[in-house]
């Protein structure tokens, strides 16, 4: 009962002195269409957006020994299992530059699409108790957890650019286009993210299907290899997948090489906007029933 309750609230005008008004005083309507997407009223809730956004950051590192820097030591493992196998067996190009440096800079962008769409997808499980009792706009807990996510990524940015200047490398002008690779990186990841995540209340089986799904799609992708290793004639293929120009996107402005082509980052731009809002509508539309599911 508590996730239908959301509704626009319209307070009807007073009656003129000593006459009666046939309309109540307050109407609850249902929203309908766009407005079943009321980013506003998470503004309005921000105090609580921020409160599950540190305890989300708090949880993640406590009684742990290392903290935060689990966050530089795993893509630094994985860049040098990339380096070896990519870089050194399979022998792949990699523009010139190290390939460790290479990998960690693929890396960076798929860190964040991955994180962000695991701790999205698993926010309204991990907070059922909330959903059963308490009223407030569910969209609240996945965009909850984009805050760690970013606090992850800086860590890992701080790590990249310590290796860029042990290698000696200096990024060029597409450097102030990085946060823009980011905000696409992190629409897609919430867009697919709030879908999981409401899935995953009727359908516990999304939770072990992901982690399988995203190991395909990192291979799928030029994380560890560039798309001038992908057939010239199948690239077209290839760059159907939205992250491939994005993920090179981060290592062009980093690195300075493989800078993907320009219709590949519209068609990057218009998917994401599209995934965020599918996925919010897909979202709300299921929302009602959460709290009987969860």
């Amino acid at each position: 009962m508590q996730d239908t309750m959301e509704a626009a609230l319209i307070t009807n005008p007073e009656p003129a002195a000593g006459e009666h008004s046939p309309l109540p005083h307050l109407t609850i309507r249902a929203r309908s269409g766009w407005q079943a997407v009321n980013l506003a009223q998470i503004w309005q809730y921000r105090g609580l957006l921020l409160s599950l956004a540190t305890r989300d950051v708090k949880l993640r590192y406590k009684q742990t020994a290392l903290g935060v820097l689990w966050v530089v030591f795993q893509p630094l493992m994985a860049a040098g299992i990339f380096s070896f196998v990519f870089g050194t067996v399979a022998k792949l190009p990699s523009g010139g530059l190290p390939y460790f440096l290479f990998s960690y800079a693929g890396l960076l962008g798929w860190t964040a699409f991955s994180g962000t769409l695991v701790k999205c997808s698993a926010s309204l499980v991990g907070n059922a108790h909330l959903i059963s009792k308490v009223f407030f706009p569910r969209l609240i807990l996945p965009f909850s957890t984009v805050f760690s996510s970013l606090l992850d990524f800086a860590v890992a940015l701080a790590m990249m650019l310590v290796l860029l200047v042990v290698y000696q490398v200096t990024p060029g002008w597409g450097i102030v286009l990085l946060p823009v690779w980011l905000l696409l990186v992190l629409l897609y990841s919430i867009g697919v993210g709030l879908l999981t995540a409401a899935l995953t209340v009727t359908y516990r089986d999304v939770q072990y299907i992901l982690p399988v799904g995203l190991q395909f799609l990192l291979y799928a992708s030029p994380v560890a290899y560039a798309v001038s290793a992908v057939p010239e004639h199948l690239r077209w293929i290839y760059y159907l997948n939205p992250l491939s120009s994005l993920l090179e996107g981060f290592r062009w402005s980093l690195l300075g090489v493989g800078q993907p082509p320009g219709w590949t980052i519209l068609y990057a731009i218009a998917g994401g906007i599209v995934v965020f809002i599918a996925g919010a509508f897909a979202f709300k539309r299921m929302e009602k029933t959460f709290a009987d599911l969860i």
